[in-house]
Order: C-alpha cells, then structure tokens, then sequence
C-alpha cells in the first residue's frame, strides 16, 4: 500500500498552479520566438521553438519539484543547453555551390528559446521575458537592417 501512495504525487493547488504558469509561460514566450522564424519561413518555426521552450520548462520545473540540489539543476541545466546544440546544428548546412552557411541564425533562436524555457521553469519570469523580447528584437528589427545590405 504504500508503494501505491508513492507512485503519483499529487501538488496542492498553489503548486499545481506556480506549475501551470511556469509551463505557459514558456510556451508562449516560445511561441512568440517561433513565430518570428514560421513568418520567414524557416525550418524550426511556431511549433519547434514552442515545444523546445516548454521541453526545457520541464526538465527544470520536474527537477525542481522532486527536490534536487542545486548542484544537480545546474547540471540538469547543463544537459539542455549540451542537448540542444545538437538539435540547432541540425538545422546548420552548407551549401556547396554557392560556399554559403545557412540556418545559423534559426539554430541560435532554437539554443536561445530553450534558455527561455529554463528561465520560465526556474520561475525567473523577469528573465525569461526580457530575454525572448531582446532576441525578438535581433530576429526581427536586426533582420531588416540585414536585408537593406545590398552586399548580402
């Protein structure tokens, strides 16, 4: 019986609710990174810059609330910011004739979203929001000053 009781724990509702938030709010801050790359039709758009945000959320909110130390979240932080390098460098490729890299701008905004999932999971919404408007700003104001560059 009381390996039944241990194996779901139910949050009291001020937990459950902190939970939520941390969890939406990640979602909506990448939502809003995504949507910046699915309007220039990149590869990683809404739904990737979404799901990547609130994946990170989790990993750190879970961790939070199962009581490690916090020498083990910033490892658990560290496993993210590692891991997500390899999804960014997918979306990394050269092209041979032209002698171009592509994709290092849309690789940089997938790394960047899922610091904002940790900021958001951690509970520093302060953080999390400012970081996503600034990178907001590079994507989309910083883009056009590109595009004016008759060089490029």
């Amino acid at each position: 019986m009381e390996v039944a009781a241990n194996l779901v724990v139910l949050p009291d509702w001020d937990q459950a609710l902190r939970v939520a938030v941390r969890l939406a709010l990640a979602a909506v801050l990448g939502g809003g990174l995504g949507f910046e790359r699915e309007r220039r039709r990149r590869a990683a758009g809404l739904r990737t810059h979404m799901l990547v945000s609130l994946g990170a959320a989790i990993f750190v909110v879970s961790s939070m609330e199962s009581g490690v130390s916090p020498g083990d979240l910033t490892r658990v932080i560290q496993g993210i910011a590692a891991g997500i390098g390899f999804v960014g460098a997918g979306a990394i490729l050269k092209n041979a004739r032209r002698g171009e890299v592509q994709g290092l701008t849309t690789a940089a905004s997938v790394w960047l979203t899922a610091a904002v999932g940790v900021a958001a999971g951690a509970g520093q919404v302060a953080t999390a929001v400012l970081g996503a408007a600034l990178a907001l700003g590079v994507m989309a104001w910083l883009g056009h000053l590109e595009n004016r560059d008759p060089e490029r």
